[in-house]
């Protein structure tokens, strides 16, 4: 069996704040390595058993076109993909999604969650769904009913802070609106534009219980762009999941959608804004 040492996340010291954790892909990083995963083989820097039941290349892609090029702390970007068959453990919700395999306690304090995220007129994301990008699975009950004659489309599902893409369940058209949300509540939106990086960090105090964003594309520092809002913050450091989850919306589309992550790691405040990632 090949080393998984390109898995292996160790804290660093970044320039700004301490690299708690980090899912960079090295140039021998393969899609094979994830299979070597298991609940009894805990490997690596990520879990991978949130899928369909194709082989993992269908779902998972690691390329160094699949990265951010300003991005120079991975050497690979990875691919996620849901199509007709990622249906996982008996939901109708087509679902990939990996997650930190880590020890470290990536849910106290002021943390900053990074990533950036592309999609392609390739496989390109059905507007007509609702997805779910970059949640975590402790879920919120939904606090009021859903008003369409309002600007606030998170609400179904309301995880304490997450992306979302897509007409949200319950209404009917297309939306090519990526909104990013806090306890279903939208406190940032904008066009979803193919080739385009967008890149995040979810500032997460959870001593303090607050969420903020920070936002920028291409190769652009990160930018605050929503100060912190109250938020029922909250993770056992094993359910940040980056990814898409796509609810059926009453119908269905078979049809591939890829969407490309990179830049992906937790540090400590202060942040790192830097898209060329931590030293």
């Amino acid at each position: 069996m090949r080393s998984l040492a390109w898995l292996v996340s160790l804290p660093m010291v970044a320039e700004a704040g301490e690299v708690l954790w980090s899912g960079f892909f090295d140039a021998s990083a393969t899609v094979a390595d994830f299979d070597e995963w298991s609940w009894s083989n805990q490997v690596g820097a990520w879990q991978w058993y949130i899928h369909g039941s194709a082989p993992t290349e269908e779902y998972l892609g690691l390329s160094p076109d699949h990265k951010n090029p300003a991005g120079t702390s991975d050497e690979q970007g990875i691919r996620i993909t849901i199509d007709g068959t990622s249906f996982w453990n008996g939901q109708t919700m087509e679902r990939s999604e990996i997650i930190p395999q880590t020890k470290a306690d990536l849910g106290s304090g002021h943390l900053f969650y990074h990533f950036s995220l592309k999609t392609e007129d390739t496989n390109a994301p059905n507007p007509g769904f609702e997805h779910q990008i970059g949640f975590f699975e402790v879920s919120l009950p939904r606090s009021k009913p859903l008003n369409k004659a309002t600007s606030n489309k998170c609400l179904h599902q309301s995880h304490f802070t997450e992306l979302k893409y897509g007409a949200v369940s319950g209404t009917s058209g297309d939306d090519n609106t990526l909104r990013w949300c806090v306890g279903g509540v939208s406190h940032w939106e904008t066009d979803l534009e193919a080739g385009t990086w967008y890149n995040f960090a979810y500032d997460i105090d959870f001593d303090a219980k607050t969420v903020g964003l920070w936002a920028s594309n291409g190769a652009d520092d990160l930018a605050e762009v929503v100060p912190a809002v109250s938020a029922s913050t909250s993770t056992n450091s094993a359910d940040w999941h980056v990814g898409e989850l796509r609810l059926d919306n009453g119908g269905s589309d078979a049809a591939a959608e890829d969407w490309f992550w990179s830049g992906i790691f937790v540090e400590k405040a202060p942040i790192t804004p830097g898209i060329a990632g931590p030293a």
